[in-house]
């Protein structure tokens, strides 16, 4: 059920991935936006098509997921313990995962138990069995220790848990986009475009920090450039390169500075809010090219793009590529926000 693979870098150097489980359709489209690069005046505007991972488990998530579940297998876990957010699509993944191979899942979510109908994220984790367990967003700082709580009740009980950071970002998760960098170049190659730029939303900062560290490896030349949708760039990068640095350890690569650009300018009024221009973009996104984004993750960080172009940067190549991480699934919750 699960596999690892031999990895040959630009350097000829192999490395040895962790046991991975096939679980996304891969690869994903790379699909230009014809009608909002019109719009835009250029460059042309490209979307890595990640939401089209795989039905409800779809989104960046997965593809670190099937290294994260592969370790799990690997240890004879069948509970997979994680976090995140009341409407977190990391946790929305786990549990179709969970599902899907017939295993526990128990899920920690930060804010308030929902008082009425379930909605979004929330229906599929119960739709889907997940057992939740509400915390303060406050407690987010002790989740180490709460995870660990949880994991120890459930040995007692005779199971055997899993623990899955949030986003599934660790030395395991990571090579999701580490791989996923050399997807990229692939796709590069085959459509004959040498796009100057890759820009993704960062919330734990995983998909970022594999995409910097996979561009080395493979010799992309692109730059990664991360929006964050919660955090200051200097909280991201010291934690993009503490979690890089994890994996270079793991996987016996030479550890270098990562190569991001971090931009905060548009993390509003913080994670899981967003302000009318958010708005106004992810409804310009789906009236030009029939393209969902949420307002968490993708619509913030591609309205971030939009900005930065209109600003008149970012705008010294042909080629731009996004990378529509899902995020679906959350939109529904900020049904008022559209009105």
């Amino acid at each position: 059920m699960t596999a690892t693979e031999r990895v040959t870098t630009a350097r000829g150097a192999v490395l040895q991935t962790p046991p991975r489980l096939s679980l996304a359709q891969l690869p994903t489209p790379l699909q230009r936006l014809d009608n909002l690069s019109r719009e835009v005046g250029g460059p042309r505007l490209w979307i890595k098509r990640d939401d089209l991972t795989e039905g409800p488990a779809g989104g960046n998530k997965l593809r670190k997921l099937e290294f994260s579940v592969g370790q799990a297998l690997a240890e004879d876990a069948n509970v997979l313990i994680t976090a995140g957010a009341k409407q977190s699509n990391h946790c929305r993944a786990t549990a179709s995962v969970a599902a899907r191979l017939g295993l526990e899942c128990h899920l920690v979510l930060a804010g308030r138990p929902p008082d009425g109908v379930l909605d979004g994220n929330l229906l599929l984790d119960d739709l889907m069995g997940a057992d939740a367990t509400y915390i303060h967003p406050r407690e987010i700082d002790r989740l180490p220790e709460i995870l660990g709580d949880l994991a120890d009740r459930l040995r007692a009980q005779g199971k055997r848990p899993f623990v899955i950071p949030l986003g599934a970002t660790d030395a395991f998760g990571l090579w999701g986009y580490v791989l996923a960098a050399r997807e990229l170049q692939q796709d590069f190659e085959r459509l004959g475009i040498a796009p100057r730029y890759v820009v993704c939303a960062v919330g734990t900062g995983g998909t970022c920090a594999g995409l910097a560290l996979g561009a080395q490896l493979f010799g992309l030349s692109t730059r990664i450039v991360g929006m964050s949708v919660s955090r200051s760039k200097e909280v991201c990068s010291a934690d993009l390169e503490a979690v890089a640095a994890d994996w270079c350890r793991h996987a016996g690569v030479e550890r270098s500075e990562l190569d991001v650009d971090f931009l905060d300018d548009f993390v509003g009024p913080g994670y899981g809010r967003a302000d009318a221009p958010v708005f106004s973009t992810i409804r310009r996104v789906a009236r030009a090219e029939g393209l969902v984004f949420d307002p968490v993750y993708t619509g913030k960080s591609f309205d971030g793009l939009l900005r930065e172009l209109a600003a008149g940067r970012l705008r010294d190549s042909e080629d731009l590529v996004f990378l529509h991480a899902g995020g679906l699934f959350g939109t529904f919750p900020h049904r008022a926000s559209f009105a």
